[in-house]
C-alpha cells in the first residue's frame, strides 16, 4: 500500500509542485528581465540631456570639454552614488571626462548600443551614444550598477533556487504527512484483513471506513458472504455425510459383532476356523469405517468458523481425564497396555465436548500403536511454570485482568513415536508414518490439532519421557511419543 498508492499521490502532488517552482523560477527571470529593459529605456532617455551638458568644447584640443549637468542627470549620479558614472570620449574613443574605468565605445552609427561589464564586484549596465554636442561629435556613455536583470543571474541560488528547492521539500515532507494520514484507514483496513484467520468470513463494518472504499467494502463483504455459504454447504454435507453413515454402520456392525462372537464359539473346536477369520476381518473394516464416519462428523464439528460463535465454559481437566480412561481402558486390557491416569484439578475456559474428542482421539491413537505390555499416561495439571499455583475444583472466582494461569493436558505412550521430521506431516489430513503398524484413518492427530487451534494453541509432539524403560516394548529402541496441549 505503502509503496503503491502512497507514491502515486506523492508522485502526482509534487511533479506538479516542481513544475510550478520552475515557472516561479522563469517568472521571476521574466520580471527582472521587464526591470532591466525599463533601466534600458532609462539611460536611453538620459542620453541626449548628457549630450546636452557639453555646453563648450575643451580650452584646448584632447582637453575636457565644459559641463553643465541637466537636472535629470545630476539626480541620476547622486541617486545611486558608488552604482552609476559617465563617461565622454571624442569621436575616436579617448577619455575626455567622466569615469575612467568605464571601458570605451566606438558607436558607428547614431543609434544606442548596450552592453555589461565588471567592475568592483559590480556589474553594470552601459549605454552607449555617438551624437553631436557643443563641442562636436562625441561618444557619451552611462553606466547603471543596478540591472535588475545581472543581480537576478548573481543571486539565482540564494535567492531564487534555494527558498524554491526549501519550498519543494517543505511541501514533500507536508505533503507525505497528509497522504499518509489520508491513506491511514485504508492501512488499518488492509492490517485487519491480513490478520484474519483463512476461516474468518464474517463482514467488515463499512461505517469504520472511508466514504471513497466503501463500495469495495461492500463488495468484500458480498463475496464474503457467498464464500461462507459455500463453506456453510460443505460442513452441513460433511456433517449429513457422516450422521447418514455413523446408523447403517452400527447395525452392520452390531450385526458383524455378533456373527464374530458366534464364529469364536463354534470355532473352539475347529469347525469353522477360515468363517471366523473371515468374520473377524470384516469385523475390523466396518469398525474402520464407523470410526472414519465418526472422525468425519467430529472434523466437521470443530471448524473453528463454527465454533468461534459458540459460548466458552469452565471445563475442569480432571473430571475430563476421567471419563475418559474408561472408555478405552477395555482396548488397553486386550493388548496387556498399562492405561494410567495423572491429574491434577485444574479448570480452563473452553469447549467441553471438543476438549473431550481432542482427548479422546489422542487416547485412541496412543492404545492403538503402543505395542502389548507398553504403558499409555494420560496426564493434566498446571504448566511448569505455574506449577506452585493450585487450581481449584470448583468454578473459579474472576482474577484480576491480565492474570492467566497456564495449564497443560498430555498423552504419552512408549510406543515407537514418531520422527522428528515426520512430525509436522503427522498433524496433515489422513497422513500416516510410513512404517506405521496398526489399523489407522490418519485423523486422530489432524482432529486433535484443529481443535488445539481453536483453543488459540497447538499440538507439541515430542519424545516421551518414559522410553526405553523397562517392560515389553521398551527395550526395542522405541523413543515413544508425547502430545502435550498447553492452555
Amino acid at each position: 500500500m505503502k509503496s503503491g498508492l502512497q507514491r502515486r499521490l506523492l508522485l502526482l502532488l509534487l511533479v506538479p509542485l516542481g513544475i510550478f517552482a520552475l515557472l516561479n523560477i522563469y517568472l521571476d527571470y521574466r520580471t527582472a528581465g521587464n526591470v532591466a529593459q525599463q533601466k534600458d529605456q532609462q539611460l536611453q532617455r538620459l542620453m541626449p540631456l548628457l549630450a546636452d551638458s557639453v555646453v563648450a568644447p575643451g580650452i584646448t584640443p584632447g582637453a575636457a570639454p565644459l559641463l553643465l549637468l541637466a537636472p535629470a542627470v545630476e539626480d541620476f549620479l547622486k541617486g545611486r552614488s558608488g552604482a552609476t558614472g559617465f563617461r565622454i570620449s571624442d569621436a575616436d574613443g579617448e577619455f575626455l571626462a567622466g569615469e575612467s574605468w568605464i571601458a570605451g565605445m566606438r558607436p558607428n552609427t547614431p543609434e544606442p548600443e548596450f552592453r555589461s561589464m565588471e567592475n568592483q564586484g559590480i556589474t553594470y549596465r552601459i549605454a552607449g551614444q555617438r551624437v553631436s554636442t557643443a563641442a562636436g561629435e562625441l561618444i557619451v556613455q552611462l553606466a547603471d550598477g543596478s540591472d535588475a536583470r545581472q543581480q537576478w543571474v548573481r543571486s539565482i541560488v540564494l535567492k531564487v533556487l534555494l527558498p524554491n528547492l526549501i519550498l519543494v521539500l517543505v511541501a514533500g515532507f507536508a505533503v507525505n504527512w497528509a497522504v499518509t494520514r489520508a491513506i491511514k484507514p485504508l492501512l488499518e483496513l488492509k492490517d485487519a484483513v491480513a490478520r484474519r484467520s483463512p476461516r474468518d468470513l464474517s463482514a467488515i463494518d463499512p461505517r469504520s471506513t472511508p466514504a471513497e472504499v466503501q463500495p469495495l467494502v461492500s463488495a468484500l463483504n458480498r463475496l464474503f458472504g457467498l464464500v461462507n455459504d459455500q463453506a456453510e454447504g460443505q460442513r452441513r454435507f460433511v456433517a449429513d455425510a457422516a450422521h447418514q453413515l455413523r446408523t447403517p454402520l452400527a447395525g452392520l456392525q452390531a450385526q458383524v459383532e455378533a456373527w464374530a462372537q458366534a464364529a469364536h464359539a463354534q470355532g473352539a473346536d475347529g469347525s469353522i476356523t477360515l468363517s471366523a477369520d473371515t468374520i473377524i476381518k470384516l469385523r475390523s473394516a466396518t469398525r474402520r469405517t464407523s470410526q472414519l464416519a465418526s472422525q468425519l462428523l467430529a472434523l466437521s464439528r470443530a471448524d473453528a468458523s463454527t465454533v468461534a460463535a459458540q459460548p466458552t465454559q469452565w471445563v475442569d481437566l480432571k473430571e475430563l481425564c476421567e471419563a475418559i480412561l474408561p472408555l478405552h481402558l477395555d482396548a488397553a486390557t486386550h493388548k496387556g497396555i498399562d492405561l494410567g491416569l495423572e491429574a491434577q484439578a485444574v479448570q480452563v475456559s473452553g469447549s467441553e465436548w471438543l476438549l473431550r474428542e481432542l482427548l479422546s482421539n489422542l487416547v485412541d491413537n496412543a492404545v492403538k500403536y503402543t505395542p502389548p505390555g507398553g504403558t499409555v499416561t494420560i496426564r493434566c495439571g498446571p504448566s511448569a511454570d505455574h506449577a506452585g499455583h493450585q487450581a481449584l475444583a470448583a468454578p473459579p472466582v474472576p482474577e484480576p485482568a491480565g492474570k492467566r494461569w497456564g495449564v497443560f493436558l498430555e498423552v504419552e505412550d512408549d510406543g515407537p513415536g514418531i520422527a522428528p521430521q515426520e512430525r509436522g506431516k503427522a498433524l496433515q489430513r489422513f497422513y500416516r508414518v510410513l512404517g506405521t503398524q496398526g489399523e489407522g484413518n490418519g485423523l486422530g492427530l489432524a482432529i486433535a490439532d484443529e481443535i488445539a487451534r481453536v483453543h488459540h494453541s497447538q499440538l507439541e509432539l515430542s519424545d516421551a519421557r518414559t522410553a526405553g524403560g523397562q517392560g515389553a516394548g521398551k527395550d526395542n529402541g522405541a523413543r515413544g511419543l508425547r502430545v502435550r496441549l498447553s492452555l
